[in-house]
């Protein structure tokens, strides 16, 4: 196996190893597959759900798979729960996911080489994010940043000089049923010196318009992320953001301290 093998294994991993018949093979051999699984899929595949991302936590997987497939380089099915993970910055829990009909390149993996898919597949997946969840993947310098530049974006700080003297700083949100609380500071600025902070905060629900597209609905300005009443901000009701290629949302819900998402990933090779 790859070198980085080791430490992977520090991560508990339970796997549960499911030999399904093969009806393509006569003599079904579940010791056969059951080693192949253990042995060199399940550790392959492990490694490759960690590359993946950049934590997981307690992940269990459940290889369904029987001889003739296994030897072709395909898994009929696999299913994996994690406890907690980051995925490009975003820190999300309760991960559930199912994959099918996935081709890899078994062959070289025997020989010790590192998993690789040969072919794109669908991911179904099921996750949650918690406040504190939105509040740590805030901040992630990326992520940050392009929340920093949509709210300037609203501001109307277009002026390079200004957006070198505005940052806006202590992003946090809050969720309500249906709602989301995105608030922050904006420190102003007297000639050339920073004095004060000033807290901005919007108010907004979300809308699932496209599998691949989210909008605000009817976002609101507060004067602080604990006001009830706010002003209507008329021209980004309805703004769009895109999800990215690859990615079908089924269903994502706002609860109170928690974002549910159900949905359909696209891995490509």
């Amino acid at each position: 196996m790859p070198e980085s093998m080791p430490d992977a294994q520090k991560d508990s991993t339970d796997i549960l190893i499911d030999t399904l018949p093969d009806p393509l093979t006569e003599d079904q051999n579940p010791k056969r597959s059951s080693g192949l699984i253990s042995k060199v899929l399940a550790p392959a595949v492990r490694l490759w759900l960690k590359s993946q991302t950049e934590h997981l936590e307690d992940l269990k997987l459940s290889i369904q798979a029987g001889d003739r497939q296994i030897l072709g380089g395909k898994i009929r099915r696999i299913e994996a729960s994690v406890v907690a993970a980051v995925y490009q910055g975003i820190h999300i829990r309760d991960l559930q996911l199912t994959a099918q009909e996935i081709q890899v390149n078994l062959g070289q993996v025997m020989r010790g080489k590192a998993l690789k898919l040969l072919a794109e597949f669908p991911i179904d997946l099921k996750f949650s994010l918690s406040e504190d969840d939105l509040n740590r993947s805030l901040c992630t310098p990326m992520i940050q940043d392009a929340v920093t530049q949509f709210l300037m974006g609203i501001l109307g700080s277009g002026d390079a000089s200004s957006e070198k003297r505005l940052t806006i700083t202590n992003l946090k949100t809050k969720l309500q049923d249906d709602l989301i609380i995105l608030s922050g500071n904006l420190p102003s600025s007297s000639g050339d010196t920073l004095t004060n902070t000033t807290e901005i905060a919007i108010r907004t629900g979300l809308q699932l318009i496209q599998p691949n597209k989210i909008a605000l609905r009817n976002p609101v300005w507060l004067p602080h992320a604990n006001a009830k009443r706010g002003m209507a901000i008329a021209e980004l009701n309805g703004h769009e953001f895109d999800l990215g290629p690859g990615t079908s949302m089924a269903e994502v819900t706002i609860e109170l301290g928690k974002i549910s998402c159900l949905g359909r990933l696209t891995v490509l090779p």
